[in-house]
């Protein structure tokens, strides 16, 4: 079985990839978009691009041919977008509804082309939800974003939902909640405070450290979109660590494995929900997902991939 990976050089992209590798094999897509630095999107693919059964195409989902991409493809896996809460506001929202709703419904119609596609696995976002009426929030509630970002990704499940009902395509959304581990992206929040500690540098602390988050470990992420995949449901779906857990907690986490950080508090950002917790029900009963991480385990591994990534550089 032949796979696409869309956002192959992004950090659950590429640890998706790595995982699919052990079954066949898998193309990627990316663009390289400048949100972070070329050169990490670069170091997530240095494995993949040593193994035979992994190619890559650079390609823009928005204006690219997509239909070579697809040839011959049975299951797609969408993560390409443009990330982030607190830049999706003003001027760049134009970006954020081309790369996140556009592109999505241009793949979409690709997949519809090629006729080969069984299934097309969404990443979506615990975003979509803003600031529940309940926690731990369940699927059932009513979307209620408070961000541009939130908006882009609850529309780009929408689309997945037209094109299953009008055309059979077979779609699931998964809507993943605050994913860190290996590879996470710099601007993140565990990133940023990871390596704050290890420069000796200040943390920015958006808020009163006591907002939640629902942190899931990235390996148990692509578990969950590989077994969604082999799976016949569709539909939408939460998946979180079950690690709900506040911000000064995390900061004492790390604090325990690195020693002291500098942390300096700013404002919430617009944008940013107070807290966030996921029902996962309909995951565990769909296609048997059960977060294994545990959240000091998962930031141990983190912290020493990242040290053993600067040593490398160095």
């Amino acid at each position: 079985m032949t796979v696409l990976v869309t956002g192959a050089a992004g950090f659950v992209g590429s640890t998706l990839c790595d995982a699919l590798l052990m079954s066949g094999p898998v193309r990627g897509v990316d663009i390289f978009t400048p949100y972070y630095s070329r050169a990490l999107k670069e170091g997530n693919l240095e494995s993949l691009r040593t193994d035979p059964n992994f190619s890559l195409v650079e390609a823009d989902l928005a204006e690219s041919p997509l239909e070579e991409a697809l040839e011959g493809v049975e299951v797609v896996f969408h993560l390409a977008g443009q990330p982030g809460v607190r830049p999706s506001w003003g001027r760049e929202f134009q970006n954020y509804v081309r790369q996140n709703v556009f592109a999505t419904q241009r793949l979409l119609e690709a997949c519809l082309a090629v006729g080969t596609v069984k299934k097309l696995v969404y990443a979506s976002s615990s975003s979509v939800y803003g600031d529940a009426e309940s926690y731990p929030t369940a699927e059932t509630l009513a979307p209620r974003p408070v961000s541009p970002y939130g908006v882009t990704k609850l529309a780009g499940e929408h689309l997945c939902e037209l094109y299953r009902t009008n055309f059979g395509l077979q779609t699931a959304s998964l809507r993943l909640f605050t994913v860190y581990g290996p590879r996470q992206r710099p601007d993140m929040g565990f990133s940023r405070l990871l390596n704050a500690a290890l420069d000796g540098d200040t943390f920015t602390l958006y808020g009163d450290g006591r907002q939640t988050r629902d942190f899931t470990y990235v390996e148990d992420v692509v578990r969950a979109m590989i077994a969604c995949a082999r799976s016949p449901w569709c539909g939408v779906a939460n998946v979180g660590g079950g690690s709900r857990i506040d911000m000064r907690s995390v900061i004492s986490i790390v604090q325990a494995l690195t020693g002291p950080i500098s942390i300096v508090h700013e404002s919430p950002a617009k944008g940013d929900v107070r807290d966030t917790a996921a029902d996962i029900g309909v995951a565990q009963s769909a296609f048997g997902y059960a977060p294994s991480m545990k959240l000091a385990d998962g930031m141990r591994v983190m912290f020493e991939a990242l040290r053993h990534q600067r040593a490398v550089s160095a």
